[in-house]
């Protein structure tokens, strides 16, 4: 295997965070990069959702993002109602996971001019304002999917080997 290959081998790993966390199994997949540059006033949400149904993709993740917005579209932790951000800012974090059946659930953050910075659930309806170049990796063996949890009352990751990798264990 060659030191590119190794590099881009991931081992996903369940962990339990407290006794009332769910553990996923430990799951292994290839990866794949994808690199997409958005233009001015394209949706980073829209966009990453089409890219993922258009290119079949059942589970990805956002490792890296650079930008710049002239709407920043975001829920706050714990509202129901998303916030419009107008002006110029900068992309300072964005990751999340999404697939083209599984949805998305991605965060953003951003800072203004003067540097203050705000985070949160990136939904629909923010604009890039010159470009946001941003590296999805995506995981053929597996299939993101969400279920709901009943100790959190909300549809949280899960994860399965997909049909390729169930194929291959045979």
């Amino acid at each position: 295997m060659s030191y590119l290959s190794q590099l881009l081998y991931v081992t996903f790993m369940g962990l339990s965070l407290s006794g009332s966390a769910s553990v996923m199994p430990v799951s292994k997949s290839s990866v794949e990069a994808h690199v997409l540059r958005l233009g001015p006033d394209e949706d980073p949400k829209l966009a990453l959702m089409k890219y993922v149904q258009e290119h079949k993709l059942s589970s990805a993740s956002v490792v890296s993002a650079v930008g710049s917005l002239k709407v920043a579209a975001m829920r706050y932790a714990n509202q129901k109602d998303a916030v419009k951000l107008e002006g110029f800012r900068e992309v300072v974090s964005f990751s999340g996971t999404l697939g083209a059946t599984s949805g998305s659930h991605l965060h953003v953050s951003v800072s203004d001019s003067t540097g203050v910075t705000l985070g949160g659930h990136l939904v629909e309806g923010s604009k890039v304002y010159t470009t946001l170049e941003i590296v999805l990796l995506s995981y053929p063996d597996l299939v993101f999917k969400r279920v709901l949890d009943p100790k959190t009352a909300y549809e949280e990751l899960s994860l399965s080997p997909s049909d390729v990798n169930k194929q291959n264990k045979k």
